[in-house]
């Protein structure tokens, strides 16, 4: 079999090994054949934002193509992630809010196209997958290719972009709690030079929460020119309206997972809706615009540009109980009934507007016969401005007999108030091949970041790393990385008075492991890191803080693929991560173990027909949190400071796919939690839990052409 190494970017530990005839078609000129025993590895722009081979980047990266986290029934860009080593997806339930994600136990922030595109908490709806031709994953700081970052990684998502070919596909959906979907992915070639595509969803459906509805219509077209054969321009759009709500209702643990679970007296039921039906909501605009151009000035000098604009608008009308200010009997503060409760009540409207740019020059020249190098000089510039109207207030419920229609109604009046940053940032990398057999990765980086607070903050960091085949198929390698993150606000003293503003979190970690190649279509890693963080924010008594707080974080991580591409695919994960941190950090809930098994295998049926069935399997270790028992100080018999442990224990589950193709079409039934176990993704000390999504099953009907 011949093995044809693609140009496309480096940046996957699990990599794609795609059809033949699809791989070939889009790298290949459009007149290009096939060659019927090629394979293509395909990987990703995270890690180096050159074209490289997986094989020489000295750090593990993951690319997961939509293929696959379609068959896998994924809902969310967070589901997207959940058969990746290292990663917990959907650390508090699935959210119809926002979408989460935690890489080597820190919250990881999200990227599109290379740039990051959420600035703050619910000023923005959650993207869609169907959107995306893959998602990537970078573990540990990368701040030296994408600036301000978290210390744990970043999830990038790649749009969907028109390729020289005609064909489309037509795609409809039913599925648990009256999930209908209709999806579509066009791609037309108007000319040998020009495409255009147009990726769409319309979803009415609601959760298994009641109330909360996952309304969607989303739209996203680009066009792609290529006036010259060394010249390629990508313009794109999207347009996207969300109308849901919450399902994550924050209830109390002392009532969920803390109640008697021998007994009903108690126990509340861990989907209850606690909202006001019909006040309550999420609804969410997003307007974006961008584009990209490539041009090769000649084999040795490359021009890279992209922009991109986001105008977004979103209303938060929730309610949530008070189970923090008595977290073990949240009742105590409003009387001895062991029913009412106290419920903040949430009016909030945002808007936020980002503007993002990512420019460089690529440079390929040799410095001795065996000495190569592919030298990367960029410049990038954001800005991201976000309003906010905040409105609270509280009223009283009886927690286990709800009188909705007696529950108030709070409008998100007033005025807006504006917070704005701007971050430029120069940024230099040399990656080095020597003898064909090793390569290094050497790089810099200098930002400036003002707040709108007057704060200015300055950032150097670095990256390097090395990496080697020792014998045929084995190569180890070593990498160092930096990150910084700005931290918003000031120092609260404990007399209630402000002091100086926070300065940037900084993180460096250490990182060497082994990737093991056996055959083209097999990819074994195995990595050990050691991360350390500065300046972490630490909250203290009285509402006082202060930023004198660090945060160790170190693990193992494996992962291994098998694949043949149109027959099998195996893929296996685990993770270990243990972090160390100052009390009151609030990072000691995140499990020490996650671990992942998914495969498929396709049968053919006969010269038109194949049957492809998949499963997987999910493990989650069990997750401490630890805070005060008696915060506010409520019982006289605790003595201040007195603390206590939450535990939430492991859980398993299960996904399963059953497909078949019969000429153009496709037939899927996919299942997400198919045991319908029920769990909690994480139960906090401070006094709530966060339910874990039940069984969905979706059916689909596609037509591709």
């Amino acid at each position: 079999m011949k093995l044809v190494r693609s140009l496309a970017m480096c940046g996957a530990a699990h990599f794609a090994i795609l059809q033949p005839s699809l791989a070939m078609a889009e790298d290949a000129a459009p007149d290009t054949p096939a060659s019927e025993d090629s394979i293509i590895v395909t990987a990703g722009v995270a890690g180096t934002k050159t074209e490289t081979p997986l094989v020489e980047v000295p750090q593990p990266l993951t690319v997961i193509p939509s293929e696959r986290y379609v068959e896998q029934g994924a809902i969310n860009i967070s589901d997207t992630v959940k058969y990746a080593a290292g990663v917990l997806a959907n650390p508090y339930g699935r959210d119809t809010r926002v979408d989460g994600f935690t890489i080597r136990g820190l919250d990881a922030l999200q990227f599109r196209d290379g740039m990051r595109d959420i600035f703050s908490y619910y000023a923005s709806i959650t993207s869609d997958p169907y959107n995306f031709s893959r998602v990537e994953i970078v573990r540990g700081p990368a701040s030296v290719l994408f600036g301000q970052g978290s210390i744990g990684g970043l999830v990038n998502l790649v749009s969907k972009t028109p390729e020289f070919r005609t064909e489309g596909e037509v795609s409809l959906v039913y599925g648990s709690y009256d999930r209908k979907e209709a999806m579509a992915d066009l791609n037309l070639q108007l000319a040998d030079n020009l495409a255009i595509r147009g990726v769409g969803r319309v979803r009415d459906a609601d959760t298994y929460v009641d109330h909360v509805p996952d309304d969607r219509v989303m739209f996203a077209p680009s066009i792609r020119w290529q006036p010259t054969p060394d010249t390629d321009i990508v313009l794109n759009g999207l347009y996207q309206e969300d109308d849901t709500g919450s399902t994550s209702q924050f209830l109390p643990i002392a009532v969920t997972m803390g109640a008697d679970q021998d007994s009903t007296a108690n126990r509340l039921d861990p989907f209850t809706f606690i909202g006001k039906p019909g006040w309550d909501r999420y609804d969410g605009r997003s307007l974006q615009g961008g584009g990209a151009l490539t041009h090769r000035f000649s084999d040795a000098v490359q021009l890279s540009m992209k922009a991109r604009y986001i105008d977004s608008d979103l209303t938060y009308y929730s309610r949530y109980a008070d189970s923090y200010t008595n977290p073990t009997n949240p009742f105590l503060p409003y009387g001895d009934d062991g029913r009412t409760i106290g419920v903040s009540i949430g009016a909030s409207k945002a808007r936020m507007n980002v503007f993002s740019t990512d420019n460089n020059l690529r440079f390929d020249f040799n410095t001795g016969a065996n000495i190569e190098h592919q030298l990367l000089v960029g410049v990038d510039y954001s800005w991201n401005k976000v309003g906010r109207i905040d409105v609270y207030e509280s009223e009283l419920i009886d927690l286990y007999d709800i009188d909705y229609e007696a529950m108030r109604e709070v409008e998100a009046t007033g005025a807006f108030s504006d917070t704005s940053q701007k971050q430029l940032g120069v940024y230099v990398q040399d990656q080095i091949r020597f003898f064909d057999r090793v390569s290094a990765v050497i790089g810099a980086r200098r930002d400036r970041v003002t707040s709108s607070n007057g704060n200015t903050d300055h950032a150097t960091t670095f990256r390097a790393g090395l990496i080697g085949e020792l014998v045929a198929g084995i190569s180890p390698f070593f990498s160092y990385t930096e990150s910084f993150l700005p931290v918003a606000g000031r120092i609260n003293n404990a007399d209630g008075t402000y002091g100086d503003p926070y300065a940037p979190q900084t993180g460096r970690q250490f990182e060497a492991g082994l990737k093991w190649q056996p055959e083209p279509g097999t990819l074994v890693t195995v990595t050990a890191f050691h991360i350390k963080e500065r300046n972490r924010v630490l909250y203290l008594a009285n509402g006082a803080t202060s930023q004198s707080g660090e945060l160790t974080t170190k693990g193992v991580e494996f992962e291994a693929s098998h694949t043949l591409p149109g027959n099998f695919e195996l893929l296996v994960n685990y993770g270990y991560n243990e972090l160390e941190s100052e009390t009151n950090s609030s990072l000691n809930y995140m499990p020490r173990h996650t671990a992942s098994a998914w495969s498929t295998k396709t049968f053919k049926v006969d010269d038109e027909a194949a049957l492809k069935l998949g499963a997987g399997v999910v493990y989650t270790g069990k997750s401490r949190s630890t805070g005060p028992l008696d915060p506010y100080g409520l019982d006289p018999e605790i003595p201040a400071g007195t603390l206590y442990t939450v535990v939430t224990p492991s859980r398993t589950t299960v996904d399963a796919m059953a497909e078949i193709d019969w000429r153009n079409w496709r037939f899927a039934l996919n299942a997400t939690n198919l045991l319908n176990k029920t769990f909690y993704a994480s139960c906090l000390a401070r006094g709530d839990c966060f339910v874990g999504a039940p069984r969905n099953v979706m059916a689909t009907v596609g037509y591709h052409f």
